[in-house]
């Protein structure tokens, strides 16, 4: 089967909501075949992940509570893309703000999908190294810890299944594939 023959084209659409940031569509759509079906899902503006590694190895990390799912979660910093900002940008501000560290050394992992069945958003995931300590700059109502965790902390966490946010696992993944030697990426400097 080739890929057009899987391609839903939009027939028409409207916005069911818009909040602060998310806004709900529903499209009609029309599939190869000749039907038609209705699509929700929520257009989201982009957002970042990073993955913060200390010089001895240790990775800086975030304890939030997430709303939707009630409980405190282990994370790796992140947060939305600002209008006009790029990635890049996004990476090295979410990293003070949340943790007050900034990085010599960036590194571009790759992107995710997270939700691609109910959302349009899309995280990039990055890395950072030569980490230097400073003051954090949270929004305002944003509460969160940061924490030191060994990557062998972590895996062991995720074997536990305790570690449940899965843009932090794939992160998680990402580190041991490119520790492993068998997924590469390139460093440059500060963002």
């Amino acid at each position: 089967m080739d890929d057009d023959s899987l391609i839903e084209r939009r027939v028409s659409g409207e916005q069911v909501w818009r909040g602060h940031f998310l806004d709900v569509r529903r499209d009609v759509i029309a599939q190869a075949g000749g039907h038609t079906a209705t699509r929700e899902y929520i257009v989201h503006p982009g957002a970042v992940m990073v993955v913060p590694l200390l010089d001895d190895g240790r990775l800086v990390m975030e304890r939030q509570f997430r709303y939707p799912v009630g409980r405190v979660l282990l994370e790796f910093p992140a947060g939305k893309l600002d209008p006009g900002e790029t990635v890049a940008h996004c990476a090295a501000r979410e990293l003070a703000e949340e943790t007050g560290y900034t990085a010599s050394q960036w590194a571009r992992a790759g992107l995710v999908h997270n939700a691609c069945a109910y959302s349009d958003e899309r995280i990039e995931l990055w890395f950072a190294r030569g980490l230097q300590p400073g003051e954090r700059r949270l929004d305002e109502g944003e509460l969160l810890d940061v924490c030191l965790v060994s990557e062998a902390e972590l895996d062991a966490l995720a074997a536990r299944g305790e570690l449940t946010d899965a843009k932090t696992l794939i992160g998680l993944q990402w580190l041991q594939k490119w520790r492993a030697g068998q997924w590469p990426l390139t460093w440059t400097g500060p963002a």
